[in-house]
């Protein structure tokens, strides 16, 4: 897989940026196929950070309902994948200027 099938977008959450500022830490919503390894190359490669740790997680989509004139309507949200990266001591991503 080539890095932009990877990496998708990083994740913006009042946690996410917790981790970011005391344990060096980031998330990215990336592709369902992606193993870790993959992952971590497309970081390294893309930010030019050394990276110490992935570890993922499978965010299963929540079931929508919507009623209408017409009737019920049921659908899903879609299923996605986040890593999160954990750098090595003196590593930092800019999220804001480098994505």
């Amino acid at each position: 897989m080539k890095e932009k099938q990877i990496l998708f977008q990083p994740v913006f959450t009042e946690k996410m940026a917790r981790l970011q500022d005391e344990q060096n830490k980031y998330a990215f919503k990336v592709n369902l196929k992606a193993n870790k390894i993959e992952i971590k190359k497309a970081v390294e490669k893309k930010f030019n950070v050394k990276v110490k740790s992935v570890r993922t997680m499978v965010v299963y989509g929540k079931k929508r309902h919507q009623f209408t004139k017409a009737g019920r309507f049921e659908g899903r949200r879609p299923t996605w994948k986040k890593a999160i990266v954990t750098l090595e001591e003196g590593n930092q991503i800019d999220l804001f200027t480098n994505a």
